[in-house]
């Protein structure tokens, strides 16, 4: 499958898809644009940019969302000429469809998003390869019925992301047979290693463990996923949203020089050898 550009297949490696949450600025986003870039042309490592301009599902009113459609559009669109990248984004009504093809290579929807049928027809007309976030209430083979809807409005180009399963209140877990039995159903598999250690709501701001995220990383590496998708920030700890999941920029080349050597391994032997 084609992927942005890039051939998703049984031997190639891993992609990633990285950005802050949210656009905060222009220069600090474009700022961690251009370091993810270096790091993953060093590393040979095909690259997505993502960042949102629209947190529509924060918990609080008084919740930073980005700096809307028109801004953060005018800003991705700067990313993707001066560095030369695929971008994406979140999108969440059909009628930004119109408003961000001509910009985004590639259409993220929502994880509470994804059963939306009018939204997922109209994101596949686009045209645009379609990454769809699996919803923290729905079962791995359940993602087959999401495709189903893509495909039946002739999009070719789709992937699912994990990012882990509501287990009790405030809490995700990720239960790794997921990322084996989506692929069993020949569908991409990305795995969210940021998202999967947040501990959604319990109050104004959700929580998170971005300390298990290299854990995450690792094991589903090992599980043989096609593309990765993280969320980093130049001060994690001072971001205006996922504060306590998002990623540092500083470490992220350290940890993803230790994917690739994990991908390599699993990936030179056929899944059929296990």
């Amino acid at each position: 499958m084609n992927f942005c550009g890039y051939k998703i297949g049984e031997r190639q490696r891993f992609f990633l898809i990285a950005g802050p949450c949210v656009i905060e600025t222009r220069d600090s986003t474009l700022k961690v644009a251009e370091q993810l870039k270096s790091i993953t042309e060093r590393l040979n490592i095909f690259f997505i940019f993502k960042s949102s301009y629209n947190k529509a599902n924060r918990s609080s009113i008084s919740s930073y969302r980005g700096p809307g459609l028109y801004k953060g559009i005018k800003i991705l669109a700067e990313i993707k000429e001066q560095l030369d990248i695929p971008v994406t984004t979140d999108l969440h009504s059909v009628e930004e469809i119109s408003q961000i093809k001509d910009t985004i290579d590639l259409i993220q929807i929502p994880a509470f998003l994804c059963r939306q049928t009018d939204l997922l027809v109209k994101a596949a007309e686009s045209g645009k390869p379609v990454n769809v976030k699996k919803g923290q209430f729905i079962a791995p083979k359940d993602v087959s019925y999401i495709i189903d809807k893509l495909k039946n409005s002739f999009c070719n180009s789709y992937a699912i992301t994990e990012r882990g399963y509501t287990f009790g209140y405030n809490n995700l877990v990720v239960d790794m047979r997921s990322l084996g039995m989506i692929r069993s159903l020949q569908i991409p598999v990305i795995f969210d290693a940021t998202h999967s250690t947040q501990l959604p709501g319990g109050g104004e701001v959700s929580g998170g463990e971005r300390e298990f995220a290299p854990l995450l990383a690792r094991s589903a590496i090992a599980a043989r996923i096609d593309g990765l998708f993280m969320e980093v920030h130049q001060n994690p700890h001072n971001a205006l949203c996922d504060a306590t999941n998002q990623y540092s920029i500083d470490k992220i080349e350290k940890l993803l020089k230790l994917l690739i050597e994990i991908d390599d391994i699993v990936k030179k032997r056929p899944c059929d050898e296990f």
